[in-house]
């Protein structure tokens, strides 16, 4: 099958999925009438007497909203982790490796103690804390590595990531030990999830989305010379250290952003890329929207699980990205060096 209706499939099952995440849940709603209240609220279309007011507050200001906040999120993550990836030339690569998470989460961590929040900026004061600390470790990671290894490698950029991503998690130990009050708001934070989140988070999160993977695609070629290596692609005209940064940046962007907003979720930047690139080939103009739709609906049906599974309580939904995606991941790699 050529790449563009392997495409458009992965197009028509990302609208399945939402779909099928407005349909279930504690009263179950025909997928007809998702579509005509979508249609109704997207379009002005009129809206079937038999349709209640319920059903159209369950569907459009819950479940839609709720779902397409866990697809960005999804995609986002995928997009990044396929960067990493491939910038990097590890497969293990992530931006939770750089850091993102533990400095996202101790921003959050810091707002959640102090109480502290922005007249301007609201509820939205976490996530925001969430977003700058995240990018924050990441460029103080990537500066440092740029400064102890002139060549930019890719091993050195991991290695002192890590270190960054273990330094900030002891300061967030510290953090849950002396305000022990706040420890199960941290955690909750950082399990993940969608719960409580309106069309608001979806309008702030879709053009940083957008916006991001537009960029990585802008950089589809230089993503592709650089998985044959730095000097390979130097030969063929990458400037690769600034290209690097670039597309770090870029990919540190959009997982702060998905992490500020839900918390930590894992796996779904790992097992995306190997799962695509196996479908698609390792063309980065495929491979990176295909990777972030897959992402997509892989969230949706995961946040499906989480809220479902013991309804009417509800799983974090990083658990159970963790659960499907450990196995899956290790299948997948331990596989493949076969």
């Amino acid at each position: 099958m050529h790449n563009g209706w392997k495409l458009l499939t992965i197009l028509i099952f990302s609208f399945f999925c939402l779909g099928l995440a407005a349909c279930l849940g504690s009263v179950a709603v025909p997928f007809t009438q998702v579509m005509q209240i979508a249609a109704n609220q997207l379009l002005g279309l009129p809206l079937p007497a038999e349709i209640s007011a319920l059903n159209v507050t369950v569907v459009w200001n819950l479940r839609l909203a709720r779902a397409c906040l866990a697809f960005l999120t999804g995609a986002a993550l995928a997009a990044s982790g396929t960067v990493m990836q491939s910038v990097l030339r590890n497969p293990l690569a992530s931006s939770y490796t750089l850091g993102v998470s533990s400095g996202a989460s101790l921003g959050a961590a810091l707002v959640i103690i102090s109480g502290f929040s922005l007249p301007v900026l609201g509820r939205f004061t976490l996530p925001a804390a969430g977003l700058l600390a995240g990018l924050l470790t990441v460029v103080l990671a990537v500066s440092l590595a740029a400064k102890v290894d002139k060549g930019f490698s890719g091993n050195t950029i991991i290695l002192t990531g890590m270190v960054f991503s273990l330094f900030v998690n002891a300061l967030l130990t510290l953090i849950a030990y002396f305000f022990q009050n706040h420890t199960r708001s941290i955690l909750q934070w950082q399990m993940g999830s969608f719960a409580l989140k309106d069309w608001s988070y979806v309008a702030l999160l879709s053009p940083i989305v957008l916006v991001g993977i537009i960029l990585l695609l802008y950089h589809a070629r230089e993503l592709d010379l650089l998985t044959f290596g730095e000097e390979q692609a130097a030969v063929m005209g990458v400037e690769t250290t600034k290209v690097k940064w670039r597309l770090l940046s870029v990919a540190a962007a959009l997982t702060g952003s998905a992490v500020a907003f839900c918390g930590v979720i894992g796996f779904i930047d790992l097992i995306a890329p190997h799962i695509v690139r196996r479908w698609c080939g390792a063309a980065h103009r495929w491979v990176v929207p295909v990777s972030a739709l897959f992402g997509g609906c892989f969230m949706v049906l995961a946040d499906l699980v989480a809220r479902t599974i013991i309804s009417p309580s509800e799983l974090p939904v990083g658990a159970i990205t963790a659960l499907i995606g450990a196995p899956f991941f290790a299948y997948i790699y331990f596989k493949r060096r076969k």
